[in-house]
């Protein structure tokens, strides 16, 4: 770091502790009843060099407004993108809103005392920033409007509601001096009186199967967000947790050596969303293009076709079933003596698959394209907090990994115990099977093992 650099930094660090100091005076006074000489005996700092910072106490107010409200618009925003349907990004909406506030409280009640309503330019920026972040809240409940999922009101009147909610809750929080943990509860509270004074099966009766269920679901990131949206539309509360992040082989020389060669393959098996996308950035990576015009790709679940054929290859196969066994028996059909059949897959994949394959005479090049890890403690911390401030009525589990590294993450000894009273749903017969191993009962096993009919068989699950 140069000299330049690090007299910056400690100029930033010494202006953000004259606007925490200012920021904690102008919350608990009256504006014109702060001083800069306050602000100065404070932070310990001469009032002249205060000046230096902020050449006037209105310059040193708007400045704490506008960077707070900047930022908590562009954090809202930024997570509100990455939603899929309207009640996750109500959700991040409402729950983002509420900790920052939290976080930063002295903000939250300048914020709430002052009305604004001088003419400068700062204060019209504050405004137009304060606007953005009610038409943001506003798009998320006219898209849930026009999808049928909440009631068809004024979406001004809507805003005004659930930010006077939001509002409500975080003077409460203040008032109570609510630690860390109880902050975490109080936010989910306030999404769920805010969620269900929306949800249109209250005026309509359209039916939300879930509603009132609380869903845990145990996948990666991106899957698990995708997974999110299938349960929220039905009216369930869905607490994502991540138990597995998608890493490459420890060596890609087996796969390299298979690729080198595509007229002596046959047939490809791509059991996973994953296996494809690593297929595709490894041989990217190596400049091969791959003649598939005499290989036969077969894609184990619907999820996995529609990968293949988005990244441009054809998909000759889907076996009715999505285990290894039902490939097997789809591929029977098929005079397999001697074709070579390369399988990209996890590096912890089941052997039914190829041993089936060998049984029936095919040459098997079964290879890693990826591997499954833990998440850092770090990244799942606060999917941990949300989980153990929620009550869940039911864990899903996709596969033996997202099972055993749940109990891992969680630091779990006896599933037994921690499992008794709540729901379990296996997405298919292995993954049961492995949580069984464990003496776990499985509940909900769906007929079609892919997400969308686990979701089916949840549904009827909770009719009878």
């Amino acid at each position: 770091m140069t000299v330049q650099e690090k007299r910056e930094k400690r100029k930033n660090i010494k202006r953000e502790q004259i606007i925490e100091i200012a920021s904690e005076l102008f919350s608990k006074k009256r504006y014109h009843e702060v001083m800069m000489d306050d602000v100065a005996k404070l932070t310990s700092i001469a009032k002249g060099t205060v000046y230096n910072y902020f050449s006037s106490k209105e310059e040193l107010y708007y400045s704490i407004m506008k960077l707070r409200i900047e930022k908590l618009s562009s954090s809202l925003t930024n997570k509100i993108k990455n939603e899929t349907n309207s009640i996750d990004a109500l959700h991040s909406f409402v729950t983002n809103f509420y900790m920052f506030m939290m976080k930063h409280q002295n903000f939250f009640l300048m914020y709430r005392k002052e009305s604004l309503k001088a003419d400068n330019g700062i204060c019209i920026e504050l405004r137009s920033r304060e606007d953005d972040l009610r038409e943001l809240l506003a798009g998320i409940v006219k898209t849930g409007t026009l999808k049928g999922l909440f009631k068809n009101i004024s979406d001004d009147f809507a805003v005004n509601v659930i930010l006077g909610s939001i509002y409500g809750a975080i003077h409460r929080g203040i008032n109570n001096k609510i630690t860390e943990d109880e902050m975490t509860k109080e936010r989910e509270k306030t999404f769920d009186f805010v969620l269900h004074g929306l949800l249109s099966g209250f005026d309509n009766n359209k039916v939300f199967p879930l509603i009132n269920k609380t869903i845990v679901i145990t996948r990666t990131v991106e899957q698990s967000k995708e997974s999110s949206a299938i349960f929220s539309e039905l009216g369930a509360e869905v607490v994502i947790f991540p138990t597995l992040e998608i890493v490459p082989p420890s060596s890609w020389t087996q796969f390299d050596e298979i690729v080198a060669d595509s007229s002596k393959i046959d047939f490809i098996i791509f059991t996973s969303a994953h296996s494809v996308r690593m297929f595709i950035k490894r041989c990217a990576e190596l400049k091969i293009n791959f003649d598939y015009t005499k290989i036969k790709i077969v894609a184990v679940g619907s999820k996995t076709a529609d990968i293949c054929r988005k990244s441009g290859l054809r998909v000759d196969i889907i076996p009715s079933k999505f285990s290894g066994e039902a490939v097997v028996d789809e591929l029977s059909k098929y005079d397999l003596k001697g074709k070579v059949i390369f399988i990209p897959r996890s590096a912890i994949g089941r052997e039914v698959l190829p041993q089936g394959l060998r049984e029936l005479g095919a040459v098997i090049k079964s290879v890693p394209v990826y591997n499954v890890s833990l998440p850092s403690g770090e990244s799942v911390k606060e999917n941990i907090a949300r989980l153990n401030a929620g009550n869940p009525n039911l864990f899903i589990f996709t596969s033996p990994s997202t099972f055993e590294n749940f109990l891992q993450i969680m630091k779990i000894d006896d599933p037994v115990k921690f499992f008794k009273g709540y729901l379990v749903a296996a997405i298919g017969p292995t993954t049961k099977s492995s949580i069984e191993e464990r003496r776990v009962g499985v509940d909900i096993m769906p007929d079609e093992f892919t997400i969308e009919g686990l979701a089916k068989a949840i549904v009827d699950h909770y009719k009878k």
